[in-house]
């Protein structure tokens, strides 16, 4: 009988080069491969939001660093990087996030994206495909959104 494997750490999405892009994963070469042959493609990771400002924290703050390493000492009164967010395919009036599987931000940093999109009135439509299928289907969904639109 075989021992089952258990995936260990974070997802690793193999990254891949294809017209002189280099994709963080295969769903995403597929889908820009789609977007392509349906005429609907406007850009890859070319757009960057800024979804939580930069910010000074003031108070003092008793902490290892972020990676759980170093000594339990005040790591407090200084700056804060923000949250930026770059979604994988952006068009008129679609975004594209192609997701396998989800590390554990992600889910907190789709959340903030949708509101950073309903508090700045930005009416796209959200896709997040997670398979070869969903992607098919996400095509076709913007072109039934695009005739029904014109009609």
């Amino acid at each position: 009988m075989r021992k089952k494997s258990r995936k260990r750490g974070p997802v690793q999405a193999k990254k891949i080069s294809y017209d002189g892009i280099k994709f963080a994963s295969g769903l995403e070469r597929y889908t820009y491969m789609a977007l392509k042959k349906a005429k609907l493609y406007e850009g890859y990771e070319n757009e960057t939001y800024q979804l939580i400002d930069t910010f000074n924290f003031p108070n003092i703050s008793f902490e290892k660093q972020s990676n759980g390493k170093g000594e339990y000492t005040n790591r407090g009164s200084k700056k804060i990087l923000g949250i930026k967010y770059t979604p994988d395919f952006i068009g008129k009036d679609y975004i594209i996030e192609c997701k396998g599987r989800a590390n554990e931000s992600f889910p907190l940093r789709w959340k903030l994206f949708k509101l950073w999109l309903t508090k700045n009135n930005i009416g796209k439509t959200l896709y997040k495909p997670q398979n070869q299928k969903e992607v098919d289907q996400t095509i076709q969904l913007i072109k039934t959104n695009r005739r029904n639109k014109r009609g």
